[in-house]
């Protein structure tokens, strides 16, 4: 039987409507503390957190120099021993960077998060730089495993290990700001040539080791004691003694060389070059001193002291006609402006030279036929006190001048490479060779940016020794 009405049961009321969820707040922006939290948790190969917004200018700026200061840092102690920043070995390389953005802005799905990218990368590449550095500087130090220290199979496969750790971490964090696999791929490849191109043309680092400091490291030297000294004794007794003898009739060319300044190699290579430019040149085999300070040289060349020099104008005097022979002296050192010629030989106190110290030896001596060269700053104050009727004096640069090419990288002086090295080789005479060598040297000079202007070489010709420099030339052309 169904039920009354007044027996149905009244409907319950619905419940209230929920209200709507409130709105997450949203994400705060990245401070640098977090930007570089997440940076290293992508160089470690973690899911970085993605920022809602690009880093401000100021973080971005300090992100770079952050990583700027740990490479530098570390690549201070990848040098052992004395270095020097260069400024072109940290800038050069740089243009990869740019390379690098112009890439991932062209796969980025959205280009305005390319600077969220770069603040998030410069901060993944440290721990890989930093393992690849510390093992540059274990190497440096000499502490790298055996199994890993040169050229071997173990050693390539770290190295590309390297790499693949770079390249991963920039592959994941691409994926992470929605770059599809085939753009990944594409980047990956980009990366594999912008490291062989860096690799290949920009092997430049930003410390390099002090080249003065390396070179006189290396360079060795010299220890005073009695065999030293009786060795030079025996050096300069058998050099006087093998001194050739003039030939009656015959002009013969006599030639001192005299390179005094022991701490620059380039003396020590120019004297050498001259000395035996003279013996075959000029045909002066036999008849040519040359005196250097060298730490490696005191075994088989004479000292170049003031006392030697005497000596050697004295020793050549006795063998030469003195009166229709030819001397050629060749001096090359640094010049002061008071004219004066460096000198040094380590241990061994070695006094300067002076012009006037030359002239009275050679007047003393009794030599009358001179050719006179100075390759020294400052050494046109040299003319003056040198000069004669019977003297052909010329030299690398005026007397307010500094000369140039006396560095330790200098092969040659500019004077000596350009008219003994080069004019000489295709003249016998001195006039000719200075004036051919002068303008080669102008042109070099300013390329080489010299700051004080032409060195201005100068000559001085006496009359009477023209003709027998020219008698000299005619026997020298022949056959």
């Amino acid at each position: 039987m169904p039920p009354m009405d007044s027996e149905i049961a009244p409907a319950r009321p619905l419940p209230p409507p929920l209200p709507p969820p409130l709105p997450l707040p949203p994400a705060a922006p990245l401070t640098l503390a977090g930007w570089l939290r997440e940076g290293l948790r992508a160089g470690v190969l973690r899911e970085p957190r993605l920022p809602p917004e690009s880093p401000a200018a100021w973080q971005l700026l300090a992100l770079v120099a952050i990583a700027s200061v740990v490479e530098l840092m570390l690549g201070r102690f990848e040098v052992a021993g004395p270095a020097s920043f260069d400024l072109r070995g940290w800038l050069a390389p740089q243009w990869s960077a740019a390379l690098l953005l112009l890439m991932v802005w062209c796969v980025l799905p959205a280009p305005r998060s390319l600077a969220a990218w770069f603040a998030l990368w410069i901060v993944a590449a440290i721990p890989a730089n930093v393992v690849s550095q510390l093992l540059s500087i274990a190497q440096a130090y000499g502490k790298m495993p055996a199994w890993l220290d040169g050229v071997s199979w173990s050693a390539w496969a770290l190295y590309l290990l390297l790499w693949a750790w770079v390249i991963a971490v920039a592959v994941r964090l691409a994926a992470r700001f929605g770059v599809d696999p085939p753009r990944r791929a594409a980047l990956a490849l980009g990366f594999v040539t912008l490291f062989g191109l860096s690799a290949w043309q920009f092997p430049d680092r930003p410390w390099q080791q002090d080249a003065a400091e390396a070179e006189a490291a290396e360079r060795p030297t010299l220890e005073l004691s009695q065999e030293t000294f009786e060795t030079q004794q025996a050096v300069w007794d058998k050099a006087v003694a093998s001194l050739a003898p003039q030939r009656p009739g015959v002009t013969d060319v006599y030639g001192l060389v005299f390179a005094p300044y022991a701490e620059e190699e380039v003396f020590l290579r120019e004297s050498s070059m001259v000395a035996g430019l003279l013996a075959d040149r000029f045909d002066a085999k036999g008849r040519v001193l040359h005196l250097v300070n060298s730490a490696g040289t005191s075994d088989t060349y004479p000292w170049a002291t003031p006392l030697n020099l005497e000596r050697a104008v004295a020793a050549l005097a006795a063998k030469m006609d003195r009166d229709n022979d030819l001397l050629v002296v060749y001096l090359t050192s640094h010049g002061a402006s008071d004219y004066k010629l460096a000198a040094s030989n380590g241990a061994l106190r070695v006094d300067t030279v002076s012009p006037g110290e030359l002239r009275v030896a050679l007047d003393n001596a009794g030599i009358r036929n001179r050719v006179i060269a100075i390759s020294a700053c400052f050494s046109g104050g040299w003319v003056a006190p040198l000069a004669s009727d019977s003297s052909l004096v010329m030299t690398a640069a005026d007397a307010t001048h500094t000369s140039y090419g006396c560095g330790r990288l200098s092969p040659l002086t500019f004077f000596g490479r350009a008219v003994f090295d080069e004019q000489l080789r295709k003249t016998h005479s001195f006039e000719q060779a200075f004036a051919a060598a002068v303008p080669v040297i102008k042109q070099r000079e300013v390329e080489a940016g010299k700051a004080d202007g032409f060195s201005n070489p100068q000559i001085s010709v006496g009359e009477k020794i023209r003709p027998l420099l020219r008698s000299l030339e005619q026997r020298l052309d022949g056959p």
